[in-house]
């Protein structure tokens, strides 16, 4: 396992706070402990993977559990990173777009099928503001932001047409997938770190670890509070200079937004967060933040809400028990602020 270790003793009392709209950095990956009233020791772990910073903190009974225990986490998520990666070549979700149009139903592995129909649950519910097909268009704006141009409308028109959940055929028996369209791409960001985060947690606590967090580029999945604790001090912002901070546990939460991803083009910026329905990005999107039991739902509604905006998503929210959005649009001066966290 390809990260550094080090150890450092806290002797005053520790404070459980952790920051989403921080800016971590990739290669820096750590672990430290420090004593708890309970026993247990605090043990951070930190490593670059799927693009981002993914880091534990969770509490263990000594040196070597929580070693193998990290160790085992970050094993599941390079296994998934393998499955569901729309960069790797080899991927096996790439695998499966390259057969597209083909008729045939394709074996995929359990994992796989599992966010696939997580994601097709979602976008049903959400009437398409979520999609797994969109990866023609997010190939599209991938070009076009690494050029700075902005992609011509005949292409964007060829990719849309490309797209569409209900082009996407699953069968539980054997888990198997069909996608009916030729030049069909699948692409999964919008939900995978929040499954990989949720992955990671299960290894932990088949581990006996109780007390933990996961935070996957933004992607928090929580379990029981830290000892001696009401919950983790989660800090939220609003994209702007509002901030909410909060007692956790036992919950997932996920911000989206373009504060560090975007395209300007003629003094426009375009969210990285494209429209399914129009193929072009966000324009008056500013941030979202959701809170959800799981942390696959709580990644895709963050994508999902963002691009349906705050009325639509008020409808949509009622199909999704136990959520909670913070959803901030800006518009010209004008400001619209759906905040279910205070």
């Amino acid at each position: 396992m390809n990260f550094t270790y080090f150890q450092t003793i806290q002797r005053r009392p520790l404070h459980h706070w952790f920051f989403i709209c921080i800016v971590l950095f990739p290669g820096l990956a750590a672990a430290a402990h420090a004593p708890a009233d309970s026993g247990e020791k605090r043990y951070t772990y930190e490593k670059g993977m799927m693009g981002s910073p993914f880091k534990l903190v969770f509490y263990a009974k000594d040196d070597s559990l929580a070693f193998r225990a990290a160790k085992a986490a970050f094993a599941r998520v390079e296994k998934l990173n393998e499955i569901m990666s729309d960069y790797l070549d080899g991927s096996e979700i790439n695998r499966l777009s390259a057969t597209s149009g083909s008729g045939q139903w394709v074996p995929v592995s359990k994992e796989l099928y599992e966010i696939l129909a997580i994601s097709q649950d979602i976008s049903a519910k959400t009437d398409g503001a979520f999609d797994a097909t969109l990866g023609p268009v997010v190939q599209l704006w991938r070009h076009a932001t690494r050029k700075g141009i902005f992609p011509p409308e005949d292409e964007i028109r060829d990719a849309l047409n490309r797209t569409g959940f209900s082009k996407l055929k699953m069968n539980p028996d054997g888990y198997k997938v069909m996608l009916t369209q030729k030049g069909m791409r699948l692409d999964i960001g919008g939900l995978g770190k929040g499954f990989a985060a949720e992955e990671a947690i299960r290894v932990l606590k088949s581990f006996g670890i109780r007390s933990a967090m996961m935070d996957a580029g933004g992607k928090i999945v929580l379990t029981d509070a830290p000892p001696a604790s009401k919950g983790w001090k989660i800090t939220v912002s609003n994209g702007s200079d509002s901030l909410k901070t909060m007692e956790l546990a036992n919950v997932a939460l996920a911000t989206s937004g373009p504060t560090y991803r975007f395209m300007e083009y003629k003094g426009v910026r375009y969210s990285h967060i494209v429209d399914p329905k129009t193929g072009i990005g966000l324009l008056f999107h500013v941030r979202t933040t959701v809170i959800s039991p799981d942390g696959t739902v709580a990644d895709a509604l963050a994508t999902a809400f963002s691009v349906a905006g705050i009325e639509k998503s008020k409808v949509y929210l009622k199909r999704f028990p136990g959520s909670k959005v913070w959803l901030v649009e800006k518009q010209d001066e004008r400001v619209a602020n759906w905040n279910m966290l205070e």
